[in-house]
């Protein structure tokens, strides 16, 4: 397992560039498009926690 720390603005851009690539690239690999979209799903918004403050 592998700890990494992002800023609200790195945690942004990550979340971007994911879901970018899975508009983009995704529907022609099927393996990548499940993994890309689990690790969205563990990501934090930091949006929705700005939100919820």
């Amino acid at each position: 397992m592998y700890t990494i720390e992002l800023d609200d603005e790195e945690l942004r851009l990550l979340r971007s560039a994911l879901g970018s690539y899975l508009q983009a690239f995704g529907h022609n690999e099927a393996d990548v498009l499940r993994g890309a979209k689990h690790l969205m799903i563990k990501l934090p918004d930091p949006a929705a926690a700005a939100a919820a403050s």
